[in-house]
Parts: C-alpha cells; structure tokens; sequence
C-alpha cells in the first residue's frame, strides 16, 4: 500500500466516523423531541432533511472511499461506481438546497412584523414540505447522466474512448457536450449559494438593526457582555461562510472534472476529501447554534453517571 493511499484513507475514515456520529447525533435529538411531544420548529423539519442529506453523502462516498484506499477495491464494480456517484450526487446537492432554505425560512421568520416579508411568514411554512420534495426531484433528475455513463476501470475495453475518475470512468464526449453536463450540474448549486447568501446577508442586517433599537431602548442597561443577536449574528456568518466556502470550493472542482478529459489522481481524491468537508462539519456547527442540544447531551451524560438515571428525567 502506497503511502499516499494509506493518508488518504486515514482521513477519509476519520471524516466518515465524525460525520456519521454527529449526524446520528442530531438526528437522535430531533427524534427525542419528536415522540417527546415537543413543540417544533419551523426550521426542524428542514434540519432534519439537512442530516438524511449528509449521510447519504458519507455512506455512499465516505465508506467506500475509505475501503478501496486500503485496497479494497472490489466495492467499485460496475454496479458500486453508477450507485456511489449516483447517491452521492443527489446527497450532496439536496444538501446544499435545504440549507439554502433553511437559510431563506429563517430569514424571513426572524423579519419585523411591519417589513415587507412578514405576510410571507405563514406562507413560507405551507411551502417547506414542497420545496423538500421538489428539491430531492429535482436533484434525483439532474444526476441521473451519472448511472448512464459511469463504469469502473476493469470492465472497460474501449480504453482510449474512457475518462478515468479514480476507480471509475466513464464515456468520453466531446468538449461541448461536457462543458453542457458541467453546466447543467453546476446551475442549481450556483443558485443555491447565491440565493442561501443573499438570505444570511438579510438575516445579518436585520439582527444589526435589531441590536440598535434594543441599545437605543435600554441604553443605560447594556453590559460589555455579547447580547443574544450578537451571538446570533456571529453564528450565522460562521454557518454562511462554511456552506459558501465548501460548496464553492466544491462546485468548482465538479467542473473541472467535468470539462478535463484525463483528471489526474490528485484532483480526483482533493475532490472527494472536499465533499466529505461539509456533511461532517455541519451537524456540530448546527449543534453549536442550538443550545438546547447541548443541554440535551449533558443531561444524556450526566444521566448515565447516574446510578439511577430516571432521577434526574
């Protein structure tokens, strides 16, 4: 085993294991509250969607890259290449569409009530069940191109007409029609990042504004401690950042594995390794912005120290 492969490997199992405890994690939590008979969000359920997306992305990339960079390369057969790919394409974008409307219902659920998005509010909730069914459609219908011409590398004959992707390939087009399929992948997420941006830019101004009439309100009482907006307003831009930073990096290298017709090794694994960033990243970051999760898991642990842990419930 090559030392390349064996690094390679070694992070693709330590993303695949943190990501799939903290998506499992998150998950647990929602479902606690769920046949807890506790009162839910509005933004719950799209989290909820978020974590199915995430680990499709780590089960169908995170796993079997994992194997084949400790020599286990039989997982991409023919079947293994057109499902992985396939999975993880319609992961990774429904991924990157909830979190584009969980930043567009938050947006407009935390607008003032006299601004023009109020009478959005209720609205907006009738269209989230929808929007996830449109966004796995949609998704499902765009990446469908990857089962039709994807194969793996020993039951080619035809070598000369195959692009190589790792331990797979596919058919060989010329550069338009590639330059085409790089389009039709890479529009919806351009969309998505530009439209989840423009909602966290909303969402920043309208906890600034917010900020200065509290301050302006209570201007004797303010503490040097960071208020609640503050913390908010922090969050938000470290959420935006990362989805903005992952995905970009991420869509631009998609295309350049789409428009080269030979991509070297080198920017097949970068590429996987930056897939993998955002689905084992995102559970803690959403973690961290929910404070009601961390109390969650603290009186998870501090129950099982205890020798009678219906004590403390």
């Amino acid at each position: 085993m090559a030392t390349r492969d064996l690094v390679l490997g070694t992070i693709f199992s330590l993303q695949t294991t943190f990501g799939i405890l903290g998506n499992f994690s998150l998950l647990c939590f929602y479902l606690f509250l769920y046949f807890g008979e506790s009162r839910l969000r509005s933004t719950d359920l799209i989290v909820k969607n978020l974590i199915i997306a995430n680990l499709l992305v780590l089960f169908s990339s995170g796993i079997p890259y994992t194997m084949s960079s400790f020599g286990l390369y039989q997982v991409f057969n023919d079947f293994g290449c057109r499902f992985f790919f396939y999975v993880r394409a319609v992961g990774r974008g429904v991924s990157i569409g909830t979190s584009c409307l969980l930043s567009v219902v938050q947006a407009i659920m935390i607008s003032p009530r006299n601004s023009r998005w109020a009478e959005l509010k209720v609205k907006i909730l009738k269209c989230i069940v929808p929007s996830i069914f449109l966004c796995w459609i949609l998704y499902m219908l765009v990446n469908v191109i990857f089962p039709m011409f994807l194969t793996n590398n020993w039951s080619s004959t035809n070598t000369t007409n195959q692009k190589a992707f790792g331990e797979c390939s596919s058919v060989r087009h010329d550069q338009t029609r590639d330059s085409l399929y790089a389009a039709l992948l890479s529009i919806p997420d351009v969309f998505c990042l530009v439209l989840m941006l423009w909602a966290s830019v909303a969402m920043v101004f309208i906890l600034y504004r917010h900020k200065q009439r509290v301050q302006h309100i209570h201007r004797t009482n303010i503490s040097s401690r960071s208020s609640p907006e503050s913390r908010a307003t922090k969050t938000i831009l470290l959420l935006a950042s990362t989805f903005v930073y992952f995905y970009t990096i991420s869509s631009l290298f998609h295309v350049c594995l789409a428009v080269f017709n030979n991509p070297n090794w080198f920017l097949v694994k970068i590429n996987s390794v930056i897939t993998l960033c955002f689905p084992t990243v995102s559970p803690f970051l959403l973690m961290s912005r929910d404070s009601s999760v961390s109390r969650f898991c603290f009186a998870w642990i501090r129950n099982t120290k205890s020798p009678n842990p219906m004590r403390n419930l």
